[in-house]
């Protein structure tokens, strides 16, 4: 949590900082939420309640639609796009239904709150070629000359983005695989993805050798006493960091001479969009990338139209 939010948190009346207690409790152990969610989530109720404090409120009765709309005006005063409104309404809605539910409050003012929706920005993607160019880089054998722990880290690179390519898992699952959730017979990972549910995701042949090299000739370079069952280490020995793994990406993206920057996440685009073009129907896709709804999936039938207008328009002579 930001310092600034932690500061204004800290100087909540106890009135409030309870009510937001419990409902971050129930976030994290009833609703089964990331780490990362509940810290967006909480950061933006936080700023709610310090914006009632400064309209004199200081119980949660306080909070009405009022309060609530001109929260997110001054917000979109300062510049918050529609995106941010509309997470910020989300987080806001989200308090007050648990107020309601718990029976803090006889009414949940959130119901009546609306907000812009979100643009829905079509998510970047690599072509092929391009994707087939960072992997190349990534995959660069380790010179004879390197030591044992810069081999190792050469290969442990090569299979995260052989993997977040292959399977288009996200980053943060990726770096949560223990050794045992990888079948090496029939190539799948078992994945524990958001709300804690499993699903199993298949890997191609490369992904398969580059893991058997980093199982055999780099995992077992960097292994110390406090590595567990981590599939994938840090360079000391630990559970690799999402931070690392995101930095490994990147490095071989600006190695790859006309590539656009992009993510372990812009990895997942791009499987899915290069899944969905090789004759994948939706429904697999959503299983792969482990959508709750279909209706998130379905921005890659988007990405694949709008690539589809691109080449028309570039090849097609009437175009």
């Amino acid at each position: 949590m930001a310092t600034g939010t932690a500061e204004l948190r800290a100087a909540l009346p106890p009135a409030l900082a309870e009510p937001l207690d419990g409902w971050e409790e129930h976030l994290r152990l009833q609703r089964d939420l990331s780490e990362h969610t509940v810290r967006g989530y909480v950061g933006d109720v936080v700023s709610l309640l310090d914006h009632l404090v400064r309209r004199s409120g200081s119980t949660v009765d306080a909070l009405d639609l009022a309060a609530l709309r001109s929260w997110l005006a001054q917000g979109r005063t300062r510049g918050d796009s529609r995106s941010t409104t509309a997470r910020r309404a989300a987080s806001a809605r989200s308090f007050t239904a648990h107020l309601r539910r718990s029976g803090q409050v006889a009414e949940d003012v959130g119901l009546r709150l609306s907000s812009p929706r979100a643009h829905r920005t079509l998510p970047g993607v690599l072509g092929a070629e391009q994707a087939r160019a960072v992997l190349e880089q990534a995959g660069q054998r380790p010179a004879a000359e390197e030591q044992p722990a810069d081999s190792a880290l050469r290969l442990r690179n090569a299979l995260v983005v052989e993997l977040l390519y292959a399977s288009g898992v996200r980053v943060g699952e990726l770096v949560g695989l223990d050794v045992d959730d990888v079948d090496t017979g029939r190539r799948l990972l078992r994945v524990l993805g958001k709300g804690r549910k499993e699903r199993s995701v298949p890997y191609g042949a490369p992904a398969a050798t580059a893991l058997a090299e980093w199982l055999t000739r780099g995992r077992p370079a960097l292994t110390t006493s406090t590595s567990g069952p981590a599939l994938l280490l840090g360079v000391r020995g630990g559970r690799l960091d999402a931070r690392e793994a995101r930095r490994v990406v990147h490095a071989a993206v600006a190695a790859s001479p006309g590539v656009p920057d992009i993510g372990p996440h812009g990895l997942r685009h791009s499987a899915a969009t290069h899944v969905l073009e090789g004759g994948a129907d939706l429904r697999s896709v959503q299983e792969l990338l482990g959508h709750a709804s279909l209706a998130t999936t379905q921005v890659y039938t988007h990405v694949t139209v709008e690539r589809l207008r691109a080449v028309h328009a570039r090849a097609h002579p009437r175009a």
